[in-house]
């Protein structure tokens, strides 16, 4: 059973901290830099092969990859595990479309309707238009890399899970799903709402019994 929020923080630090690093750094590029600055020095940045691979880095972020992994996590690990991975994507990603719907941002290909022939996209991808802000995929990567480093035995596993949320939210520019500001926000919203939630609900004494800490098929 955890502390609070001093021992979640504590168990996932191996994320959290480059996190917040990377993050201030984030928060200087777009102190320095316009929306359509960044945006374009991520898009003039493109070859074959990211055209490739980052359509299938994406998926990462989608809700179908953590609806896998908690299903994995309820057959060989434990109720708990899968319950923590599964109530945190819920909890962040109403948090995610609450706001996605309250701002109602345009996404790239809208916002700069005008400029289409300066911008790269990835052939066959369906871009969005509408509710860009903010990144939904980030918020499920960054939501998921918590979880997963807060569960792990080995904590450094927190510093891989913590670059391929980067490599999420990175995709999600490279394609012009989202803003450079949307990703950001939605790195923060993943890291903020888990770190909070788990900092509740895994107090909570049903959660931690002895039933809970067994899965489908791992019987304790």
């Amino acid at each position: 059973m955890n502390a609070g929020a001093k021992d979640v923080l504590y168990k996932i630090r191996y994320l959290f901290i480059p996190y917040i690093i990377i993050l201030c750094a984030c928060l200087l590029i777009k102190l320095l830099y316009t929306r359509s600055q960044i945006y374009f020095a991520v898009n003039g940045i493109h070859t074959n092969f990211l055209d490739s691979i980052e359509p299938y880095v994406t998926y990462i972020g989608d809700g179908i990859t953590v609806i896998i992994i908690a299903a994995v996590l309820l057959l060989f690990c434990s109720y708990r595990a899968s319950f923590l991975l599964i109530t945190s994507y819920a909890v962040t990603a109403l948090t995610a479309q609450l706001l996605k719907y309250s701002f109602d941002m345009p996404r790239p290909k809208a916002y700069f309707a005008e400029q289409l022939d300066r911008i790269h996209f990835v052939k066959g991808l369906y871009i969005l238009s509408v509710h860009s802000f903010p990144s939904g995929h980030t918020v499920t990567a960054f939501s998921a890399g918590v979880v997963v480093t807060y569960l792990a035995k080995d904590k450094r596993w927190g510093i891989l899970l913590l670059l391929i949320a980067i490599m999420v939210g990175y995709s999600r520019m490279y394609l012009s799903q989202h803003f450079f500001e949307d990703v950001t926000v939605g790195s923060v919203v993943g890291v903020l709402i888990t770190v909070v939630w788990l900092s509740f609900i895994d107090r909570k004494e049903f959660i931690n019994s002895p039933r809970w800490n067994q899965g489908l098929l791992n019987k304790a």
